[in-house]
């Protein structure tokens, strides 16, 4: 066992017995957690899903501590997005009540479940973020403490999107624990922004977040996940999604920043109609990595998925995505596609991608490619012909490449705070991000 695992399951025996405190649902998890935590092996290389991914030097680490809220003041004003919606914040792993604003009814601190939400997160609570194939998954029941219950009914609409901001500030290093349900009941509406940020580049501390939601039928949840952190920072998450009859899943991701992140996202279509919108944008640099690991799993007939990825890599970094949806064979009538391409802005960078079609059923279609390439000369002197700095003009072209997903962004609050973002990390002005690579004719 190495050190990491060892101080995770140390900080688990240190959370409270049970008491009247805590339910007994929760400490049957938090065993079952650490038991399956402890029995499973760390990842290698000869680990399929961790095959480009070393996590070596995070099995090194033993110097994390417990979730201790830290200073929320090493937060400028300017480091939040300024939207119109409920705002949770987690400072360190702990929620800060101080920060947040005012809260839907229809969200509930696991810890101040009624008996009602206590059944609800029970039933759903580690039901898909499953912790016999995800060790991540494990230990987060292992350090379950905290954990948010976003439960929407039958035929209700959230008024306002819920930003949920988890920060980490810098008298801290912690070992951050954090979990999201969100159950959509029949006909049910929301929005979720997750916002993961550090107080600066050198902040250091292990984020292991596990988003589960269950969309009931005919229900629509949009979800943002932003993985916007400091360079010393390891995030592992995933996003575990289940969609019943006609049920509507868009989500959006984006990671720049942090030295590892690690993200699964496993969506499965329960119901026929259902339908899976996922886009995805990943911009490492320096020696940063970025993993993106997805499994569509289309059980049903009539179901629909387009998921599509876009990545700049530069500098010595390293970027990994594997995407797979699974066509099972009762799924008939799937229509299913899969994108995923890559840009290289230096010659040390570098990008593993491996998309992959499982198909059992005979009546589909589906369709998947990756594309791996590097600035195009001739587009770059075109641009340098029409008098457009050289550094401006690659600039351009490299946003180019992903400014159509970050335009699609419906909430124009996340828009408007993403392109400050992307400008700032090239140092460039955020006009020069509104160029699209694809209208080069009409320069």
């Amino acid at each position: 066992m190495n050190d990491f695992k060892r101080q995770a399951l140390s900080l688990a025996k240190e959370l409270p017995e049970q008491d009247l405190t805590t339910p007994q649902w929760l400490q049957n998890l938090r065993e079952r957690g650490s038991q399956r935590f402890q029995a499973v092996d760390w990842p290698s290389r000869r680990t399929e899903s961790w095959k480009y991914t070393s996590l070596a030097a995070l099995g090194k680490v033993a110097s994390f501590g417990a979730a201790n809220q830290g200073d929320p003041a090493s937060f400028p004003v300017d480091a939040w997005i300024d939207a119109d919606a409920y705002r949770l914040v987690i400072t360190d792993g702990v929620i800060d009540t101080a920060a947040c604003g005012e809260l839907p009814a229809a969200l509930t601190l696991f810890a101040d479940a009624d008996d009602a939400q206590s059944k609800i997160i029970e039933a759903h609570l580690g039901r898909l973020a499953d912790s016999e194939q995800h060790l991540f998954a494990a230990m987060s029941e292992a350090l379950l403490q905290q954990g948010v219950l976003l439960h929407v009914a039958a035929g209700v609409k959230l008024d306002k999107p819920l930003y949920l901001v988890n920060r980490i500030s810098e008298t801290a290093a912690p070992l951050v624990n954090t979990r999201l349900l969100v159950v959509l009941e029949q006909g049910a509406e929301a929005e979720v922004v997750e916002h993961y940020a550090t107080a600066t580049d050198a902040t250091k501390g292990f984020v292991n977040a596990q988003t589960e939601v269950v969309i009931g039928d005919n229900a629509r949840f949009k979800h943002y996940r932003l993985n916007l952190e400091g360079e010393a920072i390891h995030h592992v998450g995933g996003v575990f999604v289940e969609l019943n009859r006609d049920a509507n899943f868009d989500g959006f991701a984006i990671a720049k920043g942090a030295e590892l992140i690690r993200i699964d996202y496993g969506l499965m279509h329960r119901g026929a109609g259902a339908h899976v919108e996922l886009n995805g944008v990943y911009l490492p640099r320096n020696k940063q990595l970025v993993d993106y690991h997805t499994n569509v799993q289309h059980c049903v007939p009539h179901c629909t998925t387009n998921e599509v990825f876009r990545g700049i890599i530069g500098d010595r970094a390293r970027a990994v995505f594997n995407g797979r949806i699974h066509i099972h064979k009762d799924a008939q009538k799937t229509l299913a596609q899969l994108s995923n391409k890559n840009l290289l802005t230096s010659n040390k960078a570098e990008i593993d991608t491996k998309p992959e079609l499982e198909i059992y059923a005979d009546d589909v279609r589906c369709a998947h490619g990756a594309t791996v390439s590097q600035i195009n000369d001739d587009a770059l002197y075109y641009l340098q012909a029409r008098g457009v700095d050289k550094d401006q003009a690659r600039i351009m072209l490299s946003f180019g490449f992903i400014n159509e997903l970050i335009q699609q962004l419906e909430n124009q609050a996340v828009l408007g705070y993403l392109l400050p973002e992307l400008a700032h990390q090239f140092g460039r002005d955020v006009d020069l991000l509104l160029f699209d690579g694809d209208d080069l004719d009409s320069i």
